[in-house]
């Protein structure tokens, strides 16, 4: 890594990258699983879910692209090998398998609420071990654009029950709502 004078040490550069680079890892791997997605759906819901997976992949390859950026910016080199990708990633890749659009919606909500609570780490990590307040800050933008759309993934589901491990549970009853 070059020696940058910006206010970090190299000892936490280097650990802001090593985090990033694992968020680029997932990032890769959801974009992947995204786009197989997009291609295998079929159904009644095919519209609706090729379409917003599209918009979830552009989302994401932006992502992408800026989380190799800010590993620039900060000295160091992102991953760009797939072999890179699963060893540092977290999410898991299901070969060989077809599952229906609401598995598909699902597995693709447990990737998406994974990768959020590993930004939520990682925030944490750049503010308090590294004292990386602008990646803490880069961070928390991606985080929030997981948490849309998990949210989006969820709200397609709604009817289909989710078990705290994303695993459909049959129909959920909705809460009463006052008015």
């Amino acid at each position: 890594m070059p020696n940058l004078n910006i206010g970090l040490t190299e000892e936490q550069r280097h650990g802001v990258i090593e985090l990033l680079n694992r968020d680029l890892a997932d990032q890769y791997l959801l974009i992947i699983k995204t786009k197989k997605y997009h291609w295998d759906v079929i159904g009644p819901q095919f519209r609706t879910l090729h379409t917003l997976w599209e918009e979830h992949y552009n989302a994401i390859t932006l992502n992408i692209d800026a989380t190799a950026e800010r590993v620039r910016q900060l000295g160091g080199y992102p991953l760009g090998t797939a072999a890179g990708f699963i060893e540092y990633g977290s999410l898991k890749e299901h070969p060989n398998d077809l599952p229906s659009a609401n598995e598909m919606v699902a597995r693709l909500v447990q990737d998406h609420e994974q990768v959020i609570r590993n930004l939520r780490e990682d925030i944490d990590k750049c503010g308090e071990q590294f004292h990386d307040e602008g990646t803490a800050d880069f961070l928390t933008g991606l985080m929030e654009q997981h948490e849309e759309m998990a949210w989006m993934l969820r709200s397609f589901l709604e009817g289909e029950g989710l078990d705290s491990s994303g695993n459909l549970t049959g129909t959920e009853t909705k809460p009463a709502v006052n008015v």
